[in-house]
């Protein structure tokens, strides 16, 4: 197959590069906005055309949340009008979402079937695309996730990891509940979706297993990393955060492993690889 990697300078694209060498029976064309502008419909028809794709993975996303409540037509233009001209180009398609499609205020964990209710923009974005690419391309595959990280890029771990060193003391919010997600975890379900026999078309939740707070992700870095910093836990109300962020967001991730057979690490294990990898 010829598979388009749009979004490949982010954490997810940047993993999923570096497992395309282990699957070297595909040609992969990585794009970033230099490369291909996915916002603009006919020149993501004449990549797609000229290259022959034959599917797209969609890495591409508008993640910055405080700025998406500030300029939503900006994050709007990249997190569903981009995905819509994905769409429409006539490839097979695996696009990345959100747990921010969720209002954040139940207390178990989120089936893919559950109502979705996104209380920022950056949700209402990312919910517009997931509808957008459904309505154009009904057989495509929608993976949400949550608490991204990676050895590359910007991400909570490597900000955790420098403040602990420069801090004595750090707060940290406890009330938020999630699950950290490794890049290369995503990166590797992605790949075993794209070698598996059938295509199995539907929305899926993808993250590491376990759960935790903000607080419990922060101590876990640092005992880690050897890091001696007073962190104490916070209310997010304690917390000056423009946009509010989900106080639950744990997926279920049933419907994944019964279609694949993925076995997914626990958070903690996968966080141990990606130190490893940043000591390097």
């Amino acid at each position: 197959m010829h598979i388009l990697i749009t979004g490949a300078n982010g954490q997810l694209g940047n993993e999923m590069r570096v497992l395309s060498n282990e699957h070297p029976r595909h040609t992969y064309f990585f794009t970033d906005v230099a490369e291909l502008d996915i916002t603009d419909k006919q020149a993501v028809c004449r990549f797609v055309a000229d290259n022959r794709i034959d599917l797209i993975v969609n890495c591409a996303a508008y993640t910055n949340v405080d700025r998406a409540e500030e300029d939503e037509p900006a994050a709007y233009l990249i997190n569903a009008v981009a995905v819509q001209n994905l769409a429409l180009s006539g490839a097979k398609i695996i696009h990345v979402s959100t747990d921010y499609v969720f209002s954040g205020k139940e207390s178990v964990p989120y089936r893919e079937d559950m109502p979705v209710a996104p209380q920022t923009a950056y949700g209402r974005t990312k919910y517009a695309g997931e509808r957008l690419l459904l309505e154009a391309c009904p057989d495509a595959v929608i993976l949400r996730t949550a608490w991204l990280y990676s050895s590359f890029g910007n991400n909570f771990v490597k900000t955790m990891l420098r403040l602990g060193r420069e801090r004595d003391s750090l707060n940290v919010v406890f009330d938020q509940i999630g699950t950290p997600t490794y890049a290369a975890d995503l990166a590797a379900a992605v790949f075993l979706m794209i070698e598996s026999e059938h295509w199995y078309p539907g929305i899926y939740h993808f993250t590491d297993e376990g759960v935790c707070s903000w607080y419990d992700f922060t101590k876990e870095i640092h005992r880690q990393a050897g890091i001696l910093c007073n962190v104490q836990p916070i209310l997010s109300d304690e917390y000056p955060a423009k946009t509010p962020r989900p106080h639950y967001s744990v997926l279920d991730k049933t419907k994944i492993k019964r279609t694949f057979g993925i076995r997914l690490p626990h958070w903690t294990d996968s966080l141990t690889r990606c130190l490893a990898l940043l000591k390097e």
